[in-house]
């Protein structure tokens, strides 16, 4: 359902006045955003994508509530950011869930490790070494202090999710140093 300009400014005017049936409709007609913005990141489970559009469904709502047509920004620019955003932070909340993957010669017994016997280890420790500026505070924090990236994010002051990009690129940049980047 599209939305002439008229009838936009009608439903956002309603919609200020406390009109639900103003909102529903408003959030009827945006719908399409939330799968279209869903649709251009690349997830290959099902579960995940459903969880992605209700994620996407929800920041829709929020942006209908909290838009303020008398900034004189589009709606579309608003809730694009503020439903790409609620996507990709839920993706990195349900990645942090998971293990990063790694391969089985990385993996080390401890029954029989000794102090020469790996030297992927010293290498990996190297290329950590080689980071810098934030990605290396992210990395060491998470990896080295213990901090979980919500705790770093807060003592750093930054967004969460400019965390969790630090952390990715980090480690997209360590692995190539490594020459994993097809591992």
């Amino acid at each position: 359902m599209s939305l002439d300009a008229e009838r936009e400014r009608e439903l956002w005017r309603k919609c200020a006045d406390g009109d639900m049936t103003a909102r529903e409709e408003l959030i009827v007609s945006y719908r399409p955003l939330v799968f279209w913005i869903a649709s251009k990141i690349t997830v290959y489970d099902a579960q995940l994508r459903q969880d992605m559009i209700q994620e996407g469904m929800l920041a829709l709502i929020n942006a209908v509530d909290k838009y303020e047509p008398e900034q004189g920004y589009k709606f579309t620019t608003y809730a694009y950011h503020t439903i790409h955003g609620r996507i990709i932070n839920m993706l990195e909340r349900s990645e942090h869930k998971a293990p990063v993957p790694v391969p089985d010669e990385y993996l080390v017994d401890e029954a029989t490790y000794d102090d020469g016997a790996n030297d992927d280890w010293i290498d990996a420790s190297s290329a950590m070494s080689k980071l810098e500026g934030r990605e290396a505070e992210v990395v060491s924090a998470i990896f080295f202090d213990g901090l979980k990236p919500s705790e770093v994010a807060r003592e750093k002051k930054l967004d969460i999710s400019h965390v969790y990009r630090l952390r990715r690129a980090a480690i997209s940049k360590i692995r190539g140093m490594l020459g994993l980047e097809g591992v």
